[in-house]
């Protein structure tokens, strides 16, 4: 059996740095992923209807809460037909990292998104290192980074 780690596939030199990715939240504040150098970002495109992406979520908001891996994790939704769907299905599933409201634009300034759900890592340092198409699991991500460190 393949683990999720051997699936986290790794990007080449020249890939797409941190700062070019602007977004508003659910909330409406307006961010880049600059403003959280010095931190791992990790930016999960997903969908309400994508079982592989309801399969994933505890682990995102755990890896988003569990401070010592100084990660934060971006949802962006894809693919809904009703923003207040989006919002009431976070609320539902207690989703506690920010949530945007994505479309090909917005995704466009991340990568491709050949799937739901998609996944991309940024590193400290502001530099898109890997990227995963299919669900992630909090094991992955957390070997990922120790390995990195």
């Amino acid at each position: 059996m393949i683990s999720r780690l051997s699936v986290f596939l790794f990007l080449l030199a020249g890939a797409l740095n941190a700062h070019a990715f602007t977004y508003t939240d659910t909330k409406g504040k307006t961010q880049s992923l600059e403003q959280y150098k010095g931190k791992w970002v990790l930016v999960n495109f997903w969908a309400t209807w994508c079982p592989p992406c309801l399969e994933e979520i505890p682990d995102l908001v755990a890896l988003h809460e569990n401070k010592k891996n100084n990660l934060v994790v971006i949802g962006v939704a894809m693919d809904y037909r009703d923003p207040k769907e989006v919002l009431r299905f976070s609320d539902q599933m207690m989703i506690s990292y920010p949530m945007v409201l994505g479309d090909p634009k917005l995704a466009a300034q991340v990568g491709a998104i050949p799937g739901l759900p998609t996944t991309y890592l940024f590193n400290p340092q502001g530099k898109q290192v890997a990227y995963n198409v299919g669900a992630v699991t909090r094991d992955a991500i957390e070997r990922y980074i120790r390995n990195k460190k």
